[in-house]
């Protein structure tokens, strides 16, 4: 009876190594990230000085794509930041119209490959609203409810986490670009190499619009080949935690201008018998939706993919700060009867982004005025297509009485017609989603899920748009959005800006992801 008895523990002895080899390689997981990132930190805490002095050089850049000459000092500037750490860099040019920037690192023996994406263009700016001019960065602290600047930190201080850097592109994107290159001088200095094959793709042209994007992919496609592109852009929660977001709305803009009188004439002597463009157009805007946000086009939702099951759940189960949000914009009402902004996201939006007619305050006059304009976003979810969108508003705003034009509009046609609508739109791109169960998705979540040693949060959607489905149009490859700016940056608007925690919370973020991701998703 011995022998048997020995002979079966002889059998089982290969499978009983490998078991306690994986138990011990799990309980060392944890252990390592840990160490991975004090180490990161340990770097950051000695170069805190020098990286906030690189964004703000990053920064003093100014980056509107419409600027062709400053948007390629950009690109020099990005270009020789990547060499700096060793990693090839060039600038992807496709035509005129602003660049791309590309790197690449290659580690040897992985089996991976990321790419790292940001834009490093601008939204336009008044400089005026600005407190501070928009390419000059300044560093300012909070004091009793206002904020104080200070100079820059010199080598060997160390900064408030608090303080924030004022600037255009300060978050949105250049912080992110500064944070995942710093991520690779921390990792250098702790001797440790990525474990997977790094690219980085920064665009020139998002917030244009990305119109060129597309030919730009495909004049490079053979160059960008990955497993997966990992977008930078977008903020964390509004409860300050780290979130992992997996889809993105699409995006369209629309011109409308409506037409009055040749000139503008006397309300007094022709209020009441020549038509007021600003209150035909008002009424007009007033039927594309209602209070709540529900969108009153006919045939608006028939393409529509719903949020699946575990999208509702994720979204439902984010940290409620309603409250909070609407104590910090001052508002006494929201729309979407209760719902979440977590939730309203998921559905399709239509905004109006501006009216302009006559003038008001010290400027209005007793006129009635020759013209109105009015500007429109709409935020498309999965399946709605810019195409389609624009066949149903249009098909709109002719049962509203229009005569509905793209052109020139000459004295002959409104003779022939009482209404008419310059409708002027902007290039536009669909939404994205990638499932919150694909293999890249699982191991994001486990690779952050590490570092942070808590759940990080899972958004279905950002309110946002990027050009994601363009890029898996002509890629193919999963697309996920690891944010790391504050909510609270003043995006898109005057004096925008980053909060310098989060740009040391980023370098650990995107160090982790660099270093364990292959960890979670083997090949």
């Amino acid at each position: 009876m011995v022998a048997p008895a020995m002979t079966r523990d002889r059998r089982s002895t290969p499978a009983l190594w490998r078991c306690l080899l994986l138990a011990a390689l799990a309980a060392s997981a944890p252990v390592h990230a840990a160490s991975l990132r004090d180490d990161v930190r340990a770097w950051r805490i000695a170069h805190e000085p020098a990286l906030v002095r690189e964004l703000a050089d990053l920064v003093a850049l100014p980056n509107l794509a419409s600027d062709a000459t400053s948007i390629r000092r950009n690109a020099q500037a990005l270009v020789a930041m990547l060499e700096r750490r060793g990693v090839r860099a060039e600038v992807l040019e496709n035509g005129p119209w602003p660049p791309a920037v590309f790197g690449e690192l290659k580690t040897p023996g992985a089996r991976r490959t990321i790419v790292f994406y940001a834009h490093y263009d601008g939204q336009p700016v008044n400089p005026a609203e600005w407190a501070t001019p928009p390419w000059e960065p300044t560093l300012r602290v909070r004091e009793g409810g206002a904020w104080r600047t200070v100079p820059l930190p010199a080598a060997g201080a160390r900064l408030d986490p608090e303080a924030r850097l004022f600037g255009r592109s300060s978050s949105d994107d250049k912080a992110p670009i500064v944070a995942m290159l710093a991520a690779l001088d921390a990792l250098r200095a702790a001797k440790r190499k990525p474990a997977v094959n790094l690219k980085f793709f920064f665009e020139g042209e998002e917030e244009a619009g990305s119109t060129h994007l597309r030919e730009l992919l495909l004049a490079h496609r053979a160059r960008l080949d990955a497993d997966a592109w990992l977008f930078c852009d977008g903020p964390v929660h509004a409860g300050g935690q780290p979130q992992l977001v997996f889809g993105v709305r699409g995006v369209m803009g629309l011109e409308l201008t409506a037409f009055g009188p040749a000139r503008a004439v006397h309300s007094g002597h022709y209020g009441n018998w020549v038509p007021n463009p600003a209150l035909l157009l008002a009424r007009t805007i007033a039927t594309l939706r209602d209070e709540q946000g529900r969108i009153l086009i006919e045939g608006f939702y028939d393409d529509v993919s719903p949020p699946t099951a575990a999208e509702q759940a994720a979204a439902a189960a984010l940290p409620r700060v309603d409250d909070r949000l609407r104590a910090e914009l001052w508002l006494g009402a929201t729309e979407g009867d209760g719902a979440s902004p977590a939730e309203r996201v998921l559905l399709p939006a239509l905004n109006l982004r501006g009216l302009e007619s006559g003038a008001v305050g010290d400027q209005a006059a007793n006129a009635i005025p020759t013209l109105a304009r009015a500007s429109i976003d709409f935020r498309l979810v999965p399946r709605q297509t810019p195409e389609r969108i624009r066949e149903r508003v249009e098909a709109h705003l002719v049962k509203q009485g229009w005569f509905v034009t793209a052109d020139s509009v000459t004295q002959a046609m409104r003779l022939a017609h009482p209404r008419v609508l310059r409708a002027q739109w902007e290039g536009g791109y669909r939404a994205y989603r990638v499932g919150l169960d694909a293999p890249v998705s699982r191991a994001l979540r486990a690779t952050l899920d590490e570092l942070l040693d808590a759940p990080v949060l899972l958004v279905p959607t950002l309110g946002g748009s990027q050009p994601l489905a363009t890029i898996a149009d002509v890629l193919g490859a999963p697309l996920v959005t690891v944010p790391i700016v504050n909510h609270d940056n003043s995006q898109h608007a005057k004096d925008e800006n980053l909060r310098v925690q989060n740009l040391w919370d980023g370098i650990e973020i995107y160090a982790s992801i660099m270093a364990r991701l292959a960890a979670h998703w083997p090949r």
